[in-house]
């Protein structure tokens, strides 16, 4: 199989699938998924690492998909930052993908391959890289195959997939500082701070169990949203009802139980106004 190298130019750099609806109305509908929605992987310096995803076309007509590699950023306040030109830091000249762009038949799916070389030297970190499929206009296509890819072009479509690697035993270190209430958006919003002291991306899990003024039990979770290296986060707590019932909590609320992250857990009991 002959791969592609991105080292000069393109590279890849994700958080979660995101279907970015743009473009121009004479454009057909970018109906593509891919699986899985994003890697979380392991490696060493001087040891190639190879994964595949697959790309599956929904739609009733055969689709091409232009493949690339992006920076991103994602900052404390949970926006997502895309960039085509390197950034500082950035791993993609490591990173090789299969070909450029891929053909998939009408609600067929096709299978394609992505390498990551870490150099001998390299140090211990997090790798970052969204690997993006994009459906574009002729002129977009013809660009990208010239190896001038913009993100001023017209884009119909964007799947973007986030790879993160944890390379020479990169982890993260997670401590909780507070829960409490926030205005997030215009309504107040239970949420946890967290801080990363490590030199990888960390998750908060699990669940809270939790009652309100009314009596009514039911379960307070975090948001699944990553938090980066030296980075301090407000994550909210999302109330969980049975069977996905959406529950609408009552003032003050009682929380206790644990909340886990990649290394451990956080013992939480807290009443919250």
């Amino acid at each position: 199989m002959n791969f592609l190298s991105l080292s000069r130019r393109a590279a890849a750099c994700a958080l979660l699938p995101v279907l970015l609806a743009a473009g121009q109305a004479s454009a057909a509908p970018f109906e593509v998924a891919v699986t899985p929605s994003r890697f979380e992987l392991s490696a060493q310096s001087g040891k190639r690492l190879g994964q595949s995803l697959e790309i599956h076309n929904l739609g009733g007509e055969a689709t091409e998909v232009n493949v690339r590699t992006l920076d991103w950023t994602y900052s404390p306040e949970g926006e997502v930052g895309y960039y085509d030109a390197l950034q500082p830091g950035s791993c993609r000249p490591w990173v090789t993908l299969e070909r450029r762009t891929v053909k998939v038949g009408a609600r067929d799916k096709a299978s394609f391959r992505f390498q990551l070389e870490p150099p001998a030297d390299a140090p211990r970190g997090e790798c970052r890289f969204m690997i993006a499929l994009e459906g574009a206009e002729p002129a977009y296509r013809a660009d990208i195959a010239r190896g001038g890819a913009s993100l001023s072009l017209p884009v119909s479509g964007r799947v973007a997939v986030a790879v993160y690697v944890a390379l020479n035993g990169a982890e993260p270190k997670m401590t909780l500082s507070r829960v409490a209430m926030k205005d997030v958006g215009g309504k107040r919003t239970p949420v946890v701070t967290v801080s990363n002291a490590g030199d990888a991306h960390g998750r908060l899990d699990g669940s809270l169990q939790a009652i309100d003024a009314r009596g009514t039990e039911f379960e307070m979770a975090p948001e699944g949203t990553p938090v980066m290296p030296g980075q301090t986060r407000d994550i909210a707590l999302l109330a969980r009802g049975e069977a996905g019932k959406t529950v609408q909590p009552v003032y003050p609320i009682k929380l206790k139980g644990v909340i886990d992250w990649d290394k451990g857990g956080f013992k939480v009991e807290a009443e919250l106004r």
